[in-house]
């Protein structure tokens, strides 16, 4: 039996693909933004913050990179309102992101801190600056200079990992392909377009990264 592929008919779900695109976007940019912030608050405390906080940190690292994403985002979602805490769909996912990622940022960042050399801290020392200013001022932007490409590659991956929000009916670009699917039994079409989606989101996140470290980091690019 062949299998005849027609897709005009995805023009009539315009709507429900371009709404899942949005969201998809809204959860890269907030997830990454918010992920990567946290993941260098939390790099500072397990290189240079106070000895009390670093355990504390150095658990929910371990936790977070140790368990499944869609467990974390079940946890916010389900678990959370046992506790009087009701999150909307978009955003437990947006939460869950920003948790998931600011784990793995912070092992990634924390390796370019450890990579620093040692006479720039003296320096920040010799200059009366505490630790805090020290690393703000002259350890932060060579440490991401360092790692920018791992970071991107990272933010990307958890970009394409936020496919399972439609699992709480979050209303991303997998949950319209489901939608799309379930309406038509047509799932070829519907998968294969949500996939070229995401392979071309994937690209563009790639190079915008790409070029926010080119304007950052110039003299990276020029070596």
């Amino acid at each position: 039996m062949s299998y005849h592929f027609e897709f005009g008919w995805l023009l009539q779900y315009y709507p429900e693909i371009s709404k899942g695109i949005v969201i998809t976007l809204e959860l890269i940019l907030v997830g990454g933004v918010l992920g990567i912030s946290l993941g260098i608050c939390c790099a500072w405390v397990r290189a240079l913050g106070p000895v009390w906080l670093k355990p504390v940190v150095a658990a929910y690292v371990e936790l977070i990179r140790n368990t499944p994403f869609l467990i974390q985002l079940f946890f916010i979602f389900f678990g959370l309102p046992s506790l009087g805490l009701q999150l909307s769909e978009l955003t437990a996912a947006n939460l869950a992101m920003v948790v998931n990622l600011g784990a793995y940022s912070c092992e990634i960042i924390r390796a370019g801190i450890q990579a620093t050399p040692k006479g720039q801290f003296e320096a920040g020392e010799s200059l009366a600056l505490t630790r805090f200013e020290t690393f703000r001022h002259v350890v932060l932007v060579p440490s991401l200079q360092r790692i920018w490409p791992a970071l991107s590659s990272q933010v990307v991956i958890v970009m394409l990992g936020s496919a399972v929000v439609s699992q709480i009916a979050a209303e991303d670009l997998t949950f319209a392909a489901n939608f799309i699917q379930s309406r038509t039994f047509r799932a070829f079409e519907a998968y294969i377009v949500s996939t070229a989606i995401y392979l071309a989101l994937a690209i563009l996140l790639r190079q915008v990264l790409g070029l926010i470290g080119w304007f950052i980091f110039p003299r990276r690019t020029a070596r």
